[in-house]
């Protein structure tokens, strides 16, 4: 891996319609400039091809808004580089929070601090929805029964809204996978797996390759003109 990464992002793969949205940081960095989240823009997208088998995943920045002039500064100067710079990546541009779940990019990309109080958020929501799902469906002999006959499709419902139990963390000296507490036999395959893929992949090499470029990205990047971030 590159020595030239200042910190590793740890992603969670967000269920959609269509597959898997990849997204980080959800937690290992809490304040994020413009070249880390430019970083994570580079390490996501070589993580989703080599993981989810997309050539060219398409990659987007979290904001409060699809608009050039919102979000803080480091927001709009990633945008910037992501789109002016000359990275070899498929930049989307900005998305909003409902965007993570649609599938409108592959790899969605923000600092830890925002990252992991909308991953925690998605989960809350995904706890109440399986709660309230089961309390209707026990609350009279009719709707259990109707669960009896529906159970598959139930059981198919609950694994694809339930969290991985590993998360990658990118851009160490190596391949790491952090597994929470609460992982079973499932996860910990599903880690071995992705950590095969990722072995297997030239994910590594895909990362060194855009991290040669990112110095002369910065530099190609037109100045922000507003002073101040808009919302």
């Amino acid at each position: 891996m590159s020595a030239d990464l200042d910190r590793p992002a740890l992603v969670a793969g967000i269920p959609t319609p269509t597959g898997v949205t990849t997204f980080l940081d959800v937690g290992a960095n809490v304040d994020c400039d413009a070249e880390r989240l430019v970083e994570f823009a580079i390490m996501g997208e070589a993580y989703h091809r080599a993981v989810h088998k997309v050539a060219k995943p398409r990659v987007g920045v979290l904001n409060v808004g699809s608009e050039d002039m919102k979000g803080h500064g480091e927001v709009r100067e990633a945008h910037r580089v992501l789109r002016e710079g000359g990275l070899d990546l498929d930049y989307r541009g900005f998305v909003e929070g409902d965007d993570i779940t649609k599938g409108v990019v592959d790899v969605v990309v923000t600092d830890g601090f925002t990252g992991n109080v909308a991953l925690k958020a998605m989960e809350g929501v995904a706890r109440f929805v399986g709660s309230e799902l089961k309390s209707s469906l026990t609350s009279s002999p009719l709707a259990t029964a109707g669960a009896l006959v529906a159970q598959g499709a139930l059981k198919k419902f609950r694994d694809r809204l339930s969290p991985p139990g590993a998360a990658p963390l990118l851009g160490l000296n190596g391949i790491v996978l952090k597994c929470h507490g609460g992982a079973g036999p499932r996860d910990v395959a599903e880690a071995l797996r992705v950590a095969a893929d990722l072995a297997q992949s030239d994910f590594a090499a895909e990362i060194e390759r855009n991290m040669t470029r990112l110095p002369a990205a910065l530099a190609e990047a037109s100045p922000d003109p507003a002073s101040d971030g808009a919302s």
